[in-house]
């Protein structure tokens, strides 16, 4: 049985696509669809590509590295699995894939936790927008796991970080 912090993973038995990128996860890799008519990556895993529609498209693994483009602290988490954790970090990183397209403000983005080494959310203090980050597995079990993100050992300059006023 699939399971994250003690509850059952499901996955719609419609939604092999879903399916699929957690097992690619649970290989050690990041694989995004690529539209196989423009060419350009998305996610979260969809049926149609939000740039051309079109229906057609492959996985390509990425680097898993980027850059936290923005994020908040949950300090009070409606489902239960989560309360031990509080507060916890969801970042929005923005992908070295693709960065700036189709336009300046746009980039591939995937939303995410964020975890210290031990893969405890990670703290307060370390979470800030540019910082560097890279994927993370944690294993669901059959096979299956859920891509997260960890700070990168090199960082920016502390000047070049921005973090919600304390």
């Amino acid at each position: 049985m699939s399971e994250y912090l003690g509850v059952e993973v499901n996955i719609a038995s419609n939604d092999g696509a879903k399916q699929e990128f957690l097992e690619h996860a649970g290989q050690g890799r990041l694989s995004l669809q690529c539209c196989s008519a423009c060419d350009q990556l998305r996610y979260p895993v969809m049926t149609a590509c939000p740039f051309c529609t079109s229906l057609d498209w492959a996985w390509s693994e990425v680097s898993g590295w980027g850059t936290i483009y923005s994020y908040e602290y949950v300090m009070h988490p409606i489902h239960p699995a989560y309360r031990e954790r509080a507060p916890y970090p969801i970042v929005l990183v923005e992908l070295d894939e693709q960065r700036q397209f189709p336009g300046e403000h746009d980039g591939l983005r995937l939303i995410s936790s964020l975890v210290d080494a031990e893969g405890a959310p990670a703290a307060q203090e370390a979470c800030a927008i540019g910082a560097r980050v890279e994927v993370e597995f944690a294993d669901l079990g059959d096979g299956l796991a859920l891509p997260r993100f960890r700070l990168a050992a090199e960082q920016p300059a502390e000047a070049e970080l921005w973090r919600y006023p304390a």
